[in-house]
């Protein structure tokens, strides 16, 4: 019999399961803060009381705004548990994104980390009539923390009350307002129900070899469905959550905690490959022979070996060079979950070759999230360069322009207010139309090969998919970023942004030099670079897909700029109008950059 059919229903079935001593984690004043189940449900039951207190009733919305910290998730069951539903937003989008999503959910009370969105809250205030109460985590001057809203909550005769609300509330009732980020558009709000988001924790569970002994740490934002999947998940198999301060800490975090399991994004992943290939640049000697052999050899991994002669060069490799990656990451890392966006297939190769099993899936929003997994313990269930197998209980065919639609107890109640865009994605056979392309490889496992709606058409009318040129031409050492362009256009061109470190060590091998990155990659010699580097990728595309001109550009795109989505995601639209006048020039310009 299923033990847990709500996601507040998790907690309490690790309780009487494997209570733990260590179930929520995090730095207080740079000392680790240890949170027990019982803890943890203490708390959650006083901000069940507290909501209930304050005024709120189910189906009233609040929001959270915070990285991760226990606080988020004692407010996350509080208020599931009472019938209000949680819209989690993330820290670093706009007001005026904040003041939409405010307004559209009809938002009552926000909980937010810090001073700086304390401040953001009270600009858009009076522009959102719903709301009435903001809280903070952290300790700010002038504004209500949320020990002041738990207060509230000390009044343990409402536990009634709470226990009345929770026993009504059904599996397939809304959970959470999740409004998707999106590359173009307006954020639309995904309902998720409790039972479209334990169906994907128990079927996630069936593909984890994770158990109670084992650590986590987090450092993914919770406000995406993906890490708050992974959480619930967590605490489903009474793993012990460590929260990482902050990104520039996780490394350091990683070496306290010594995890078994994390979940990451392949940008994150990219930046650790990039990390390490610029001290093996610093090497020389002997120490540099066998820390390019070592990476050479794991670039030819393969899942199963390739026979005993390469098996021992790579035994070789792990406890010359492998063995500080591993130690780097803890030294008891088993596995890293990775989605989101594409994997490189050589980062998967290589990091997998160093005994550090990274296993890319996918999934949407609306899929609560995850539809395909590469398996950590079966051999047969991995393939680099797909996204895997689907998992249990989810269906998945390739449809219409291969189209991939997936059906399954995981897939959304519907937008939010939005009953003509529901039907648009979820056709009456309950089919969710993902908007993304696919193919079969082997007829078991699943490869991304780009979006329906970044497909262009050149001049010519010949269509072009630039995520699959875009996921090749970032496996050069040399390129950090790159948007492929080409939509009624005569040929294909790019936007790239050079990995600065490596390129910085190869203009002192060459003798290359310049005053500042502007002058760089002006440079003849470095322009001649970026021209063989797209020469040599281009050779694994048709000709009406090869980039013929570029565009070398300084900065680095970020969230922060606006022109990449929380999930690391280009967004397309902001680069075609912020680089107008360079995509302008490689059309008007005759000759090749």
């Amino acid at each position: 019999m299923q033990e847990y059919s709500r996601l507040f229903d998790i907690l309490y079935f690790q309780q009487k399961k494997f209570p733990k001593k260590d179930a929520l984690n995090y730095k207080y004043d740079g000392e680790w803060r240890s949170f027990s189940t019982s803890e943890c449900l203490d708390y959650i039951n006083k901000a069940s009381r507290a909501f209930l207190e304050i005024g709120l009733k189910s189906g009233d919305a609040v929001a959270i705004i915070s990285a991760n910290r226990p606080e988020w998730n004692f407010i996350d069951n509080g208020m599931m548990q009472v019938g209000i539903i949680n819209v989690p937003i993330y820290p670093t989008i706009s007001e005026s994104d904040y003041k939409y999503i405010f307004n559209d959910a009809k938002v009552k009370i926000a909980f937010v980390e810090d001073e700086d969105l304390a401040e953001k809250m009270s600009h858009i205030k009076n522009d959102v009539p719903s709301l009435q109460h903001i809280f903070t985590f952290d300790t700010v001057p002038n504004q209500s923390n949320w020990e002041v809203f738990l207060e509230y909550g000390k009044k343990n005769e409402v536990q009634a009350d709470v226990e009345n609300i929770k026993a009504d509330i059904k599996e397939t009732d809304l959970a959470t307002l999740i409004y998707t980020s999106g590359t173009t558009g307006i954020p639309k709000g995904v309902m998720l129900s409790h039972k479209n988001i334990v169906s994907n924790v128990e079927a996630t569970l069936l593909c984890l070899p994770i158990n109670e002994n084992h650590r986590t740490i987090s450092f993914l934002p919770l406000c995406h469905i993906f890490e708050r999947m992974v959480i619930y998940t967590y605490f489903a198999a009474g793993s012990s959550i460590y929260y990482a301060e902050n990104l520039e800490k996780v490394g350091e975090n990683i070496k306290e905690v010594k995890p078994h399991f994390f979940s990451s994004v392949p940008r994150l992943l990219e930046k650790v490959y990039e990390k390490i290939m610029a001290k093996g640049y610093e090497l020389s000697g002997i120490k540099k022979k066998l820390f390019f052999w070592s990476v050479g050899l794991g670039l030819e991994y393969e899942i199963g070996g390739k026979g005993s002669w390469y098996n021992f060069k790579l035994a070789i490799a792990n406890k010359l060079i492998f063995n500080k990656w591993r130690e780097a990451l803890g030294g008891e890392l088993i596995g890293i979950a990775t989605g989101a966006a594409a994997l490189q297939e050589r980062l998967g190769r290589l990091f997998s070759a160093a005994g550090i099993k990274v296993r890319e899936g996918y999934g949407q929003t609306e899929t609560s999230p995850v539809l395909t997994f590469n398996r950590f313990d079966s051999d047969d269930d991995v393939r680099f360069g797909t996204v895997g197998v689907p998992i249990p209980g989810v269906e998945i065919k390739i449809g219409e322009n291969n189209e991939i639609l997936a059906k399954g107890p995981n897939i959304m109640m519907g937008y939010y207010d939005k009953p003509e865009e529901t039907k648009a994605t979820i056709d009456s056979d309950g089919w969710l139309h993902t908007g993304d392309c696919g193919v079969w490889v082997d007829n078991k496992f699943l490869k991304i090969t780009g979006r329906v709606k970044a497909l262009f058409k050149t001049s010519g009318g010949k269509y072009v998919a630039p995520e699959v040129i875009e996921n090749k031409m970032v496996e050069s050492e040399f390129i950090e970023q790159i948007c492929v362009i080409g939509e009624n256009r005569k040929f294909v061109s790019a936007l790239i942004v050079p990995a600065f470190i490596n390129l910085s060590e190869w203009c002192t091998k060459n003798a290359v030099s310049a005053d500042n990155n502007d002058e760089l990659i002006n440079t003849p010699e470095v322009k001649k670079l970026y021209r063989d580097i797209l020469d040599e990728m281009n050779k694994h595309f048709g000709q009406v897909e090869q980039v013929k001109k570029f565009k070398l550009i300084t900065k680095e795109w970020s969230v922060e700029s606006g022109e990449l989505t929380p999930t690391m995601k280009v967004k397309r639209n902001v680069i075609m109008e912020k680089f107008s006048t360079d995509i302008e020039e490689l059309y008007d310009n005759d000759l090749l950059s």
